[in-house]
Parts: C-alpha cells; structure tokens; sequence
C-alpha cells in the first residue's frame, strides 16, 4: 500500500448510442496508483457526491491505518514500537491475517515484516542477507510468534508486550481496500460495480449491459543469460455478470539476477529466501472476496505452478489462471475450468 494523493473525478459514462446511462465513475490517487469506481445508479437515491464523499472517507480511513508509507499510520507507529489506540480496521486486518496465516501453512506470514526487509524493495538497494541473519529472522519474526487475537488493554495495542513485532500487509492491503469500498457501494443500493484499486472487485454488469472484463497481461520474463520473452495482453477475462475479486500476481517485474541466478521478489516465509520456480503469474478469482483474491494470487506465487493448480482447483470459490515457462523455457498457460478468458 502506497502514499495516499486524493483526486476525485466525476464523469457520466456514455453507452454506445451516445445517451448517457445511468453510471458514474469516480476517479482519483490512492496508494500511490490511480484508482476508479464504476457504478449504476439505478436504484440509488445517494447523490454522488456523497458517494464520493464517502469513498473519499474510506481511502482516507485506510490509509491513516493500514499505510506503511504514511510514517504517521497506525501500523508504522506500531511498526515503530509505539503503542497504539485500539481500531476496528487494524483489528480486523490481523484477524484476516492470522486465518490465512493459519490456512496457508506458513506461506503467507503477515508477521515476517523484518524478513522481507532484510532482502530490501527489489534487491538492488540491500545486500544479501546472510544464511546465518535468515536463521535469526526466522526464529524471531512471523505469525508463530504472535497471539491469534491482539491484546488490548484500556483501550490500547502496546507492541512492546509481544516482543515489538513488525507487520507487513502488501499481500491484501488493495484487495481489502476493494472489499471496504464494494461493501459501502452494495449498502447504499449499488448492484452493478467496478471497483479498481489496483485489484479488482465487480459485480453485475457495464454500461453496455455486458459482464465486466478485464485484461491479463503476458508476462515479460528474462533468463539467466538475459534473453526477455515477451509481454503483451495474454487475453482478456470476463465475468459472467458474477461478483468476482480478481487479482494477478507475478514475479516477472520484480526480480535480481546474481551470479547468473534469478532472485524473485516473493519471499517464501517458511524458508526465509526468495522462491525460484517457473511460475510467472498467476491470476485468482474469488467469488467471496478481493482480499482473497489478493491473498491467494500471493500464496500461489509462493508455491510454485504445481502447488497453485492444487490450492485452485480444491476450492469451489477460486478460478485461477497461470502463466509459467516449461523446461526449454517456453512460455505455457494453464486455466482451471470455471475461468473464462477470450484470447
């Protein structure tokens, strides 16, 4: 999750006869990319500028809360051993975080913040961390050595009570962004949405009276000896007028080549190095939610290729497509049955 820059800009969305429809979209900067809101306001007898106002609030909410760029947030003050005044939303974060901590085994670890940094933001502005300073991180830091609920007291979170943990959300801070925002949409009325925070919530249908579709890029890889593979649109996915988080993941933009071996950006926390396998992307569905959506793309990119298509497909609410490179460095696709992409 980045900086926070507010901008809202209001547009009528037009359907291809020329007569503006009864959708809005709302427009603006948060966490350090471009954000949108599409909506039918069919139904909703909110003006939109309250909507906005709204949506606007909720930005705000996450990121004085959740931000690790904003030094005054609450989990960089918690970060920083501070204690902290009780928050719903913190609260409700590290529940999140500590079931799918649980759920994966491991392989996502809200807690293992002073691992990922010890590696440093793409490898280029840290030297590496010695097996010896891996160990010590991995028998200091993670959710194993947190309590399943934060402990408050007189209205309080004191992280010096728990050993001054460090907590690190990038794997579901857009996606829970998404969620936030669809749940206040879905309160006022709204039932066909876009909610595009970086990850991705829709429901319903566009202006045009179609499912929502959205594009799956082609990753852009390189090898050892510095061949690129190319990058384009991999096709583009639709659906089905169904609420659906979707979210990609992918090692290809983030990576280091040291000593002729590739070091991706995703930590396995379990082992405490950068994971190496042939999965490029991967792009989960959830019907549930976009913070688990987010999450799953992120445990998936842990894994590896064979690992994910097993999470994927033991899951009725998940769909999942996978782009990877086979043993002669070819790039393959692989689609569980229920994702429906158009080439």
């Amino acid at each position: 999750m980045k900086k926070l820059i507010i901008g809202i800009i209001l547009a009528v969305l037009v359907v291809s006869c020329g007569q503006p429809s009864q959708y809005v979209q709302i427009s603006g900067y948060a966490q350090g990319s471009n954000y949108t809101v599409k909506m039918n306001m069919k139904g909703v007898s909110v003006p939109v500028e309250s909507i906005r106002d709204s949506i606007d609030a909720l930005i705000l909410q996450i990121d004085t809360t959740l931000s690790g760029y904003n030094k005054k947030s609450l989990i960089s003050r918690f970060n920083a051993g501070e204690k902290i005044p009780s928050n719903a939303m913190f609260l409700d974060m590290y529940r999140i975080g500590y079931r799918l901590w649980e759920r994966s085994g491991g392989a996502l670890d809200f807690g293992a913040a002073p691992l990922y940094d010890a590696w440093g933001f793409g490898f280029r502005n840290s030297s590496f961390p010695t097996d010896e300073q891996i160990r010590a991180l991995l028998d200091s830091c993670g959710m194993g050595h947190l309590p399943a609920e934060l402990p408050v007291v007189d209205g309080y979170i004191d992280p010096a009570a728990m050993g001054n943990p460090k907590l690190n959300y990038n794997a579901i801070a857009q996606g829970y962004s998404c969620d936030l925002i669809a749940h206040y949409l879905y309160s006022i009325g709204v039932k066909d949405m876009l909610v595009d925070i970086g990850e991705i919530w829709c429901d319903g249908v566009n202006p045009n009276g179609e499912p929502w579709s959205v594009g799956i890029d082609r990753p852009v890889d390189q090898t050892s000896d510095g061949r690129s593979l190319p990058e384009g649109l991999d096709g583009i996915w639709s659906s089905g007028a169904k609420p659906a988080g979707i979210v990609t993941s992918g090692n290809y933009r983030k990576f280091y080549i040291r000593n002729g071996r590739k070091f991706s950006h995703t930590i396995n926390p379990r082992t405490g190095y950068p994971v190496e396998h042939n999965l490029l992307s991967a792009t989960v569905v959830s019907s549930k939610n976009a913070a688990e959506s987010d999450a799953i793309a992120t445990w998936c990119m842990v894994i590896g290729l064979q690992g994910a298509q097993v999470l994927i497909l033991g899951d009725p609410a998940l769909e999942g497509y996978l782009i990877y490179t086979d043993a002669s460095g070819e790039m393959k696709e692989w689609a569980s049955p229920g994702f429906t992409l158009k080439k």
